[in-house]
């Protein structure tokens, strides 16, 4: 394993990590919900009556962020190492993992940890060991 120094970035890491914990910290103390990303998409696909528009507004909010910081600043390159069968896949395979898990990383990893749910600790250690598990075989089995 290597790590790529040059691409290291603790402070716009520690900046980034401190906004997205203050953003759920806020969105539980001002509207009482947990700022799951797969809950509120799921809630988008059976909506509740009054339950709609600040359920639009907060995926309106993911799409918009990164086009307005693209307006102010340089956006980070991304390189993906995959084909679109192998994204199509493992899109499904996450979405399956937190219709099961009953949440996704940012609901269980950013909001569970903080509020310590135990639920949401061995959900986090479960997807850190699947990751792990899947870089090691991806990496290293098909030689």
């Amino acid at each position: 394993m290597t790590i790529a120094w040059s691409q290291f970035t603790p402070w716009t890491s520690l900046i980034g990590g401190l906004l997205i914990g203050l953003a759920a910290a806020a969105f539980v103390l001002l509207n009482g919900r947990i700022a799951g990303i797969s809950g509120i998409l799921a809630g988008l696909l059976r909506p509740v009556k009054g339950d709609l528009a600040w359920r639009l507004a907060f995926w309106a909010d993911l799409v918009c962020a990164p086009l307005l910081y693209g307006l102010l600043a340089r956006l980070p390159q991304a390189t993906i190492d995959a084909d679109g069968a192998t994204l199509v896949a493992a899109g499904l395979l996450v979405g399956i993992g937190t219709r099961y898990g009953a949440g996704c990383t940012s609901g269980h990893g950013v909001c569970g940890v903080a509020r310590l749910s135990p639920r949401s600790l061995v959900a986090t250690a479960a997807f850190m060991l699947a990751g792990f598990l899947t870089v090691y075989l991806l990496r290293h089995v098909p030689g």
